[in-house]
């Protein structure tokens, strides 16, 4: 077997295992609260895996996985976004408040 080969294969294995941790660390987190809970964690963890895996399956050509990881990409990059907004909210903030005209 080709080293070259079974090293990107294990690259692969490498984001999922990242990937995967996202539930591991939810589900601590969320026992140790009593309550379902999406730590901060979650999203750097699905960022870093998909990445990885966006690179893996940009490797194997392979559109739709390719397709599915930039994707998922886009809606962590986001959740994080609006994460970091409202951490960064003063308060008293009307930045989430609705208004009607």
């Amino acid at each position: 077997m080709n080293t070259w080969i079974s090293g990107w294969v294990l690259f692969g294995f490498l984001g999922q295992a990242i990937f995967a941790a996202r539930f591991i660390v939810q589900w601590i987190v969320s026992e140790k609260k009593k309550e379902s809970v999406v730590p901060i964690s979650f999203w750097y963890f699905s960022i870093g895996g998909g990445i990885v895996l966006l690179i893996y399956a940009i490797y194997k050509k392979d559109p739709v996985f390719m397709i599915g990881q930039a994707a998922g990409l886009v809606v962590y990059t986001r959740n994080l976004m609006l994460i970091m907004k409202k951490k960064n909210a003063t308060p008293g903030d009307n930045t989430y408040a609705t208004t009607t005209v």
